[in-house]
């Protein structure tokens, strides 16, 4: 049996912390797509650690962690992760798992995804410039190195001959970057990659599904980011929805039993593309400030607005969505007045529906008003202490989704989510 944990926004929902709740009801958690473009944010003895490529039940006791084959990795960053995990005494020889079949990302790729990022001008992605892209591109290109090769004796003869071919594009683009630096530490980390369980994954995660174990998948980004149903091309390198976990980890469709989609009441978006409701203004720059969000990974100011249920009911939709968890309620509980976008207005037509490019379309959102709760909402333990008018909030959402909020974070703190 596996359950799924994905976010239906455009990443940055909070993932993090739900997955590491809900671990301690599962025996493996596994990552299916992503590279270190992720930034899954957790509390551990009151410490804030940002997990990029480990999945997030690492630091609960017992259980295995897969990286799985959908997944590009960043040995350097790997390394840098291990370190941290195991100054909090986890030992990542026993519950740290590896498919031979996830590619790997290089320090070219790295330097291709900057050249490639520098040339676009004002056409920028956004990108992390981590090497996501050129990593994928090379997978699917049929010229990628995986952590599998590591183990053959060519893997040196491989490498070169990729970096070689790396070169001459890097040499299209003018790119006179000097990377030795970037390959000393990634030759020494792929000695310590060496080190971890690198296992055959497809057959690691169904002899656990098939001797009973409860498996947590954990995806990466945002639904709305995804490389065929998210804002193309204002997307990331893979597939972040539901039917990436099958690819992901080489497990059945009927394997799945619920996805549980993770949202903010509220919305944010990193980097460039369409964001209809976004609110260039001051209760953007408050949603901000209060939210504390600046990405994981890059640092970078989110951008902010009121929650998109158009969008959310097209996540919820091509996922099948059975759960929904509601991160960040706290972070509206100094507003007086919440709206919510229930349409897209389109050449004067209103539509329930996300069109093919949201990028090259005047959409005015059309919103809903609801009265805030302001008063604090933090301390809160049950569904029935909070305010009414925040219940309403949620009530609403349900039935425009016709999906239920069954969790509401309410705070950072682990134990700071309300189950309904």
């Amino acid at each position: 049996m596996v359950d799924v944990i994905l976010g239906l926004q455009w990443g940055d929902e909070g993932k993090g912390k739900i997955v590491d709740y809900f671990a301690k009801d599962y025996d493996v958690v596994a990552r299916f797509q992503g590279g270190p473009n992720a930034g899954h944010t957790l509390y551990v003895e009151d410490k804030k650690v940002v997990l990029h490529q480990i999945p997030s039940g690492v630091f609960q006791k017992n259980k295995l962690n897969l990286i799985g084959n959908g997944v590009v990795l960043d040995p350097i960053t790997l390394k840098r992760e291990c370190d941290t995990v195991a100054s909090f005494g986890v030992d990542l020889r026993k519950n740290l798992f590896i498919a031979e079949r996830t590619h790997i990302i290089l320090p070219t790729h790295r330097a291709l995804d900057k050249a490639a990022e520098l040339s676009k001008g004002n056409q920028k992605i956004g990108s992390t410039l981590k090497g996501i892209a050129p990593a994928y591109m090379d997978k699917t290109g049929r010229n990628g190195l995986r952590v599998g090769d590591l183990l053959d004796k060519n893997f040196t003869t491989a490498y070169i001959k990729l970096r070689l071919k790396h070169q001459r594009l890097l040499d299209n683009f003018s790119f006179d970057e000097d990377i030795t630096a970037w390959e000393e530490e990634f030759f020494e980390a792929l000695e310590f990659l060496k080190q971890l369980n690198i296992v055959n994954g497809e057959y690691f995660i169904n002899e656990q599904i098939q001797a009973g174990k409860r498996v947590l998948a954990e995806g990466a980004q945002g639904s709305m980011l995804d490389i065929d149903f998210g804002t193309f091309p204002f997307v990331t390198s893979s597939n972040t929805i539901s039917a990436g976990v099958c690819s992901g980890l080489g497990i059945a469709p009927q394997k799945i039993r619920d996805v549980i989609g993770v949202t903010k009441a509220y919305c944010t978006r990193v980097g460039s593309g369409p964001f209809p409701t976004e609110l260039e203004n001051e209760t953007g720059e408050e949603l901000r400030k209060i939210g504390n969000e600046f990405g994981a990974t890059t640092g970078r100011p989110r951008r902010c607005g009121w929650i998109d249920l158009v969008a959310l009911q097209f996540a919820c939709m091509i996922n099948g969505v059975t759960k929904i968890v509601m991160t960040k309620a706290d972070v509206l509980d100094a507003f007086k007045h919440l709206e919510v976008c229930t349409h897209y207005k389109v050449n004067g037509k209103e539509s329930r529906e996300i069109p093919f490019r949201l990028d090259r379309l005047m959409v005015e959102p059309v919103y809903k008003a609801f009265p805030g709760w302001n008063t604090t909402t933090s301390a809160a333990k049950s569904f029935e202490e909070l305010p009414e008018t925040m219940k309403t909030y949620v009530d609403f959402i349900n039935q425009y989704l016709g999906v239920s909020v069954n969790y509401i974070s309410n705070g950072p703190g682990r134990d700071q989510i309300i189950s309904i």
